[in-house]
């Protein structure tokens, strides 16, 4: 047996499949994978995401650390209700986790992956030394994510009246504080919804609240399909402590316009970036197979510039066709993969397939 969120007895109920997810009993579909998808995509379906590991930061160097410690600039969160996405690099450049960090009314919020709790929670207080900070991991709150056209609207029934105007007014990246709860608008879908971070012993009946307002629960399946198509990476596939952000596609979330700010990884990923102008680092590449059959993590490809892998594949239920993330050699104009001894041409497009529920690759 593993470990269990505090809603693990209401997806037991709900018929899930349970399957072993980096050591939690977590839900793969409440019956079909694809209907999930397609309920998220165009209606409203809310994730259990309280597997994810959530650290509290606190204290006068605060910020100043947190400065030194992320590859993106927390500089920029001028105030509590704000948020962004960031990487933990190591020395090397390489990507220890990607995250999402709130400034918060105590200070800022870490939200990270389960899969790399340990060694997070290790690297963090490796490199806290010198500046005062308090690091408190918070596994007595659940978190909940909430996504699809209709998902705000139907947020705002179960979260109650309170909260209705916060919601409304909530724009992309922004959070509210309310009777310690934290309500923001940050994911990993492709499409609108909220994420919400709370008490373990009130997520049930918020849980409970949201199904009787007409959102559906959705799996892990559903969610890595969703993410897929929005051209999101998943840690330990797009991208770990051998890849640098600038072959992940992630380049964005490195804020080198400081140029006084010393933070962890700086000097290589400045190598990267000099690479990557100079065509030297791979790039990852959204690909489309238009002809029959289904792309999968690991599959080698191949293109006029060299071989590359798939890190990232499946099936695409909004487009009736597979698509792939895929890191290949920079410069690529055509690819091709080895299906059942043929080789089938496939289409390079940025990443991101769907968006708000439409194709958005030419």
């Amino acid at each position: 047996m593993g470990l269990r969120t505090c809603l693990f007895d209401r997806h037991a109920a709900a018929g899930a499949k349970i399957v072993d997810f980096s050591g939690w009993d977590m839900p793969l579909h409440y019956g079909s994978q694809i209907e999930e998808h397609n309920q998220v995509r165009n209606d409203a379906g809310v994730f259990d995401v309280s597997h994810m590991t959530v650290t509290d930061v606190a204290g006068i160097d605060a910020e100043n650390w947190l400065r030194y410690l992320l590859a993106n600039d927390v500089a920029r969160l001028e105030a509590p209700g704000k948020a962004l996405y960031s990487l933990l690099l190591n020395h090397d450049g390489g990507v220890v986790d990607d995250l999402i960090v709130y400034r918060t009314e105590a200070g800022y919020r870490l939200v990270t992956n389960c899969a790399t709790r340990r060694k997070v929670l290790i690297w963090l207080a490796q490199n806290s030394q010198g500046f005062m900070v308090q690091v408190e991991e918070r596994p007595n709150l659940a978190m909940m994510a909430v996504h699809g056209p209709n998902s705000i609207a139907l947020a705002h029934e179960a979260l109650g009246a309170d909260s209705t105007p916060a919601v409304r007014q909530l724009g992309n990246f922004e959070s509210f504080e309310q009777g310690g709860w934290l309500v923001a608008r940050t994911g990993y879908t492709g499409e609108l919804g909220l994420e919400v971070i709370l008490p373990a012993e009130r997520a049930g009946p918020l849980w409970d609240a949201l199904l009787a307002a007409g959102v559906k629960p959705a799996g892990l399946g559903a969610r890595d399909t969703l993410r897929l198509e929005a051209g999101m990476n998943l840690y330990g596939q797009d991208m770990d402590e051998n890849t640098s952000p600038f072959s992940a596609n992630l380049g964005w979330s490195v804020n080198l316009r400081d140029e006084e700010r010393d933070f962890l990884g700086r000097e290589a990923v400045l190598q990267h970036r000099r690479l990557q102008q100079e065509g030297e680092l791979p790039v990852l590449a959204g690909l489309v197979l238009e002809a029959r059959g289904v792309l999968r993590s690991g599959q080698p490809v191949f293109t006029d510039k060299g071989e590359g892998v798939i890190t990232s594949g499946s099936f695409s239920p909004t487009l009736k066709q597979s698509i792939a993330l895929a890191r290949i050699p920079w410069g690529s104009e055509s690819c091709q993969v080895d299906l059942r001894g043929a080789m089938a041409p496939l289409k390079i497009v940025k990443p991101g397939f769907v968006r708000f529920g439409k194709r958005i690759f030419e």
